[in-house]
């Protein structure tokens, strides 16, 4: 570990996970935290699923949102990822001295909209000012209802099964750096809520074995995670892979790797193969899954591997993000 905090701890790849290795894992290990999901599913009144987050995305206004709508966003969707209905969430703001109070009306309202899209209520909140520069951080926390029998984890994986991705990648981060940089273009973040393609896959009854949102790291850094964590291997097929023109351009433009870019608004759901057909017409059914595909398969020939099958053939080993992708992206 670095002797102290640099903004890389923050960029959800190897760094970020050397971090809450060494501390937070150690510190607060319990057999519910261990297994390391977007979300806690805990014993309550029923089952509960509880999780928290924290959003310093700069600018906090970005084309298609902003960090309102991006705080319910997050939150809703790390509870949805574990089968949970998302019901309630707590806001607690920190506000710089200096920021507008006009801004400040704006994100509230945001989320205020963004809550009754995805059905929750926000229940609790807590402000603090600091000195500063104006700036605007949010923390929340969630709560939301796992129904009974209903088991999404990493831990369910199995081999032959298959990976679908629920959209375009790249689109957050594009949009935040983008904006970062002054690059005119049409690029619009994806920051929604995905309550209606979760329920589209149960509806359907699909069996999903287990699901993750597409945030930081990119969909490269998530899916290495859960070969590791289910023991198995994960195949891409890179031509499978669904990313707009426009970003594609802006990363060839600046370098960048798709696989590694953030989003705030997509899904990657591990189902049987026998009903992954059927899972890529639910999810293209709901709101924000019009562009829903098969990417890629489970395989036990190398447990915690993960390959991308190149268009020319090749075979690329892929590993969790190195280094800092993009700073306070959410």
């Amino acid at each position: 570990m670095e002797e102290r905090i640099t903004m890389v701890h923050g960029s959800g790849g190897a760094a970020t996970s050397e971090l809450i290795d060494a501390i937070f894992a150690k510190e607060f290990a319990s057999d519910t935290l261990d297994k390391m999901e977007d979300s806690a599913v805990v014993e309550g009144a029923g089952r509960i699923a509880v999780t928290t987050d924290s959003f310093v995305v700069t600018p906090v206004t970005f084309p298609g949102g902003d960090i309102g709508r991006l705080c319910i966003c997050g939150t809703v969707n790390d509870l949805l990822m574990r089968g949970a209905k998302p019901k309630y969430i707590t806001c607690g703001f920190i506000l710089q001295e200096g920021l507008e109070v006009s801004k400040l009306k704006e994100i509230v309202h945001s989320m205020a909209e963004c809550a009754k899209e995805a059905g929750v209520e926000i229940v609790a909140g807590d402000t603090k000012v600091v000195s500063g520069n104006g700036e605007l951080f949010i923390n929340t926390a969630g709560v939301g209802f796992v129904p009974k029998d209903r088991e999404v984890s990493a831990e369910r994986v199995c081999v032959t099964d298959t990976v679908i991705v629920s959209g375009n990648l790249g689109d957050h981060h594009a949009a935040i750096l983008g904006t970062r940089m002054g690059i005119a273009n049409h690029i619009q973040s994806d920051n929604a809520p995905l309550g209606e393609i979760v329920d589209a896959l149960f509806q359907a009854q699909i069996d999903v074995h287990a699901m993750r949102d597409i945030t930081r790291g990119g969909l490269a850094t998530v899916l290495k995670e859960l070969a590791k964590a289910s023991h198995t291997t994960i195949e891409l097929e890179e031509e499978k892979l669904p990313v707009t023109p426009q970003v594609k351009d802006f990363c060839g433009l600046l370098g960048l790797d798709p696989l590694y870019m953030g989003n705030e608004g997509k899904l990657v759901a591990i189902v049987p193969a026998s009903q992954a057909e059927e899972a890529v017409l639910a999810i293209k059914s709901a709101k924000y899954g019009q562009d829903a595909c098969i990417a890629g398969y489970v395989t036990d020939k190398e447990p915690g591997k993960l390959y991308l099958k190149t268009r020319i053939g090749g075979l690329r080993n892929l590993e969790v993000l190195q280094g800092e992708g993009l700073p306070r992206i959410c």
